[in-house]
């Protein structure tokens, strides 16, 4: 089919970036360590002719996508308005109370979290002001093998057919990550019965974490996780205040879809 000359892209297949795709490209140039960037460094992050990125931040600028900045460029507020109206950024309101409780009894870090093909996406994170730096963010997309509250999502899935649609080797993130599909397969269906995955120093070396999920009609529309300097002893009582905190939030959820809201999720919830 061939596609409108209007959108930059050529007139046959795809063979030329549409404008829409550039412009994604050079939003997802700003990141958690670059959250102010210059015409030039956003070329250079986004690979787009420095014409292309002045064009581009011009009508994302009047789009509210983007915002000036004195030293250069920012990510609009507006994309923070259009991420809270998602159906997760409900749950993830839904949560807050019950991430906060878990986070006082705690000490530690609690983050929350969806499944997306086979990545997890942090809707939140809560953690001590003096917790080690970690690559997980509100916002970071990671390998859910290689977390444990990707794991627990994944344990929810239908594991007899997940094995053919797992990328294989998966990726790892540090020497302990589990990359083998039999072997992690192994690890969900453990996961699955027993409510709770676990890992050490998969994900970021010397952080250890529990997750559980919330299901709803045996699909996990989330999770909740708890993560931890690799080593820390940790109350005996975690994985109970997890499946607690999990079951709270599952409960406000349902309650919220009661209200015409049930198509918000998928599997017939």
């Amino acid at each position: 089919m061939t596609r409108s000359s209007a959108d930059g892209s050529g007139a046959q297949g795809a063979e030329t970036p549409s404008i829409l795709t550039k412009a994604f490209d050079l939003l997802h140039a700003f990141n958690p360590h670059e959250r102010v960037m210059t015409l030039s460094e956003l070329s250079r992050a986004s690979g787009l002719p420095k014409s292309t990125v002045h064009r581009l931040l011009a009508r994302l600028v009047d789009l509210g996508a983007v915002e000036h900045h004195r030293s250069g460029y920012k990510i609009g507020v507006g994309l923070l308005q259009l991420g809270a109206s998602t159906p997760a950024g409900y749950m993830r309101d839904l949560a807050m109370p019950y991430l906060a409780n878990l986070h006082r009894w705690t000490g530690q870090t609690v983050a929350f979290a969806v499944l997306r093909e086979f990545d997890v996406v942090y809707l939140e994170k809560l953690a001590p002001t003096d917790s080690p730096s970690s690559i997980a963010q509100v916002g970071s997309r990671l390998p859910a093998n290689c977390t444990a509250i990707g794991k627990i999502l994944l344990a929810h899935e239908n594991l007899d057919d997940l094995a053919d649609f797992l990328p294989s080797p998966m990726p790892g993130m540090t020497p302990q990550s589990v990359t083998d599909v039999a072997t992690l397969v192994d690890q969900l269906r453990t996961a699955r019965g027993e409510g709770v995955a676990r890992e050490t120093d998969e994900a970021q070396l010397g952080l250890s974490c529990v997750a559980t999920g919330l299901v709803m009609n045996g699909f996990a529309i989330g999770a909740v996780s708890v993560g931890f300097p690799t080593g820390t002893a940790m109350p005996a009582q975690l994985e109970s205040a997890l499946r607690d905190t999990a079951s709270k939030v599952v409960k406000d959820v349902e309650a919220g879809l009661a209200k015409g809201r049930g198509h918000w999720f998928p599997r017939e919830i």
